[in-house]
């Protein structure tokens, strides 16, 4: 009842939407994203993962392993997500029997190749969220598991930082107040997607290729030595170069692809059809891009989480991978290697409708 707030899912019993539950711990602060299971949300699924550190996949003791898992685990390999928590749930129903867990867990383990999940950190707990076994509290029911329950786990899990300290700072806004306290004063207003920046640091604007020095950096009125990422900041820079709302700055030996044609995993959220012959904007942070979808090169098929090659369409809640072309330059990064600036989103120019979300492969 917490979790399905709509009428329609209380009376069906399914998730249909993505809801949000916000709760924190005395260690840490949460949010739970329900997200649904069913091929035909697929898209909530996707939109309620993006931002997820923790995958909690949700499996019936009775029933054990079924489609819908195996889709779940799909989409925690396509998004990267490290941490996989596999709880089975109504473990009262089967009288908390050892060998019905293990059997669970057995073949779950044994769909480690099949979904490129050997580096992820894997997890099986089993509870009754109904009586509370190893939710909050352990389990004098399940005296034969010695593991944490789910909340001693979630506290505990170490988010590893990404190891990637590559700068992407990208630039929503130029500051020129043009007043006598400010006078000629002019900073770059943005948010840090990646890596670390301090004063001195050697900047490089990617749509030009001009370079200069961090002067000042800025976070309201807090005048900052260094920042990182996640900051919402303002940087000033030694030389007053061309640079506009949708440029990015990153460190001027860092290396990035400038490609006007990329491949991408893209999943439809859109009733009308991808439509070829279209062009899209391919939307990521602050810029805009005008794209067409040059190839279609595969589509996922649901019943055994395989790719066909040479679909015919591509319609509502389908994955694909596509070849998709600019007119102007995309400085995307594979989103395996740098996932905050490896993703997108592409918008109908018309209709101004979100119709899918991407991650450059």
């Amino acid at each position: 009842l917490i979790t399905d707030g709509l009428t329609a899912e209380r009376e069906q019993g399914i998730t249909i939407d993505v809801a949000h539950i916000y709760f924190n711990t005395p260690k840490r602060k949460y949010i739970v994203a329900d997200t649904p299971g069913h091929i035909e949300y697929t898209r909530n699924m996707i939109t309620g993962a993006s931002n997820s550190q923790v995958f909690i996949i949700l499996i019936d003791a009775r029933v054990g392993i079924i489609e819908q898992t195996k889709r779940h685990l799909f989409i925690a390999s396509l998004m990267e997500i490290k941490h996989i928590v596999f709880v089975i749930n109504k473990m009262d129903l089967v009288g908390y029997e050892k060998l019905k867990f293990n059997e669970i867990s057995d073949k779950l383990k044994s769909l480690k190749n099949e979904f490129q999940l050997e580096n992820k950190d894997l997890q099986f707990i089993p509870i009754s969220a109904k009586i509370g076994d190893n939710v909050v509290k352990k389990s004098q029911n399940m005296n034969w598991y010695g593991g944490s329950t789910l909340l001693e786990y979630l506290e505990n899990v170490e988010l590893e930082k990404t190891t990637n300290t590559d700068l992407r700072f990208d630039v929503q806004y130029v500051i020129r107040p043009q007043n006598d306290e400010f006078h000629d004063f002019r900073s770059y207003a943005g948010k840090i997607k990646n890596g670390n920046l301090k004063i001195g640091d050697s900047l490089k604007v990617l749509s030009s290729g001009v370079e200069s020095k961090v002067k000042s950096i800025r976070k309201y009125h807090d005048v900052l030595a260094e920042a990182k990422t996640g900051d919402s900041i303002s940087i000033e820079l030694e030389d007053d170069i061309d640079i506009s709302r949708s440029d990015m700055l990153v460190h001027a030996a860092d290396k990035v692809l400038s490609e006007k044609s990329i491949n991408a995993s893209l999943c439809w959220l859109d009733k009308e059809k991808l439509n070829i012959q279209k062009r899209y904007l391919l939307r990521s942070g602050s810029s805009t891009h005008i794209i067409k979808i040059k190839e279609i090169k595969s589509k996922l098929n649901f019943e055994d989480l395989t790719f066909d090659e040479n679909p015919i369409d591509i319609d509502v809640n389908s994955i694909s991978k596509v070849n998709i072309v600019s007119a102007q330059n995309l400085f995307l990064d594979h989103y395996k290697k740098l996932q905050a600036n490896g993703s997108f989103i592409l918008v109908d120019e018309v209709s101004n409708a979100t119709v899918a979300v991407g991650f450059k492969y």
